[in-house]
């Protein structure tokens, strides 16, 4: 059984995971027989949205407390997760995964990235085990990745697409429904939300995105 993990970036697309795209990730992992291992960092959040107003809050929450909400109470710490300890890694996208895994939505090419998000992403690819990153995530794995290159989408958009070739990536243009396999760096990526437009159609590239990592797992 493989054990893939899912890197959370909190509750909620505005600052944390985008939620259908995580629940499509644990559901075509559980439908495919995966022993999934959710995580998160242990971290404030840069801010906290409220979702109904899409403004900005006073109060402060927890990365890690608010990515258990998705996983059901079954969490880590991503300190506490190797490579070693899993065979696969997929990060669903979200305003988190560019605000909390890293710095990417303020600082565009010139972002940092989590110590342990970097630390991990970098151990995984260096063991030659398959990471997916879906919506905005591939310009965290890009940024954690550089000296890489690594070969990634976001979907169409130009604006995001060019700062993601400035930080040493190469973007490919894909549609919603489709993925695109870094077969060198055994990376997979497909645009969902950030190309949409419902959960119907991103549901299509999540699933063929974890049918690849699970494939490549072995």
């Amino acid at each position: 059984m493989a054990r893939i993990g899912v890197l959370l970036s909190g509750c909620g697309v505005y600052d944390g995971s985008e939620i259908h795209e995580a629940v499509l990730t644990l559901l075509a992992l559980d439908r495919a027989g995966a022993r999934i291992v959710c995580m998160a960092p242990d971290i404030d959040q840069y801010h906290v949205i409220n979702h109904l107003t899409q403004e900005v809050s006073n109060e402060k929450r927890n990365v890690l407390v608010e990515s258990a909400r998705i996983a059901r109470g079954e969490i880590k710490d991503i300190r506490e997760v190797k490579a070693e300890d899993i065979d696969g890694l997929i990060i669903p996208g979200g305003y988190g995964a560019a605000k909390n895994l890293s710095d990417f939505a303020f600082k565009g090419a010139e972002a940092t990235v989590n110590p342990d998000v970097g630390r991990l992403l970098s151990e995984m690819v260096a063991a030659g085990k398959p990471v997916g990153a879906i919506c905005i995530a591939p310009a965290t794995l890009t940024r954690a990745l550089s000296d890489r290159k690594p070969e990634v989408t976001i979907g169409t958009d130009e604006g995001t697409a060019a700062v993601i070739e400035a930080m040493g990536g190469r973007h490919k243009a894909c549609s919603v429904d489709m993925i695109h396999v870094d077969a060198r760096n055994r990376i997979v990526s497909t645009p969902a939300y950030m190309l949409g437009p419902g959960i119907k159609d991103v549901a299509e590239g999540i699933e063929k995105l974890v049918a690849k990592v699970m494939e490549l797992a072995g």
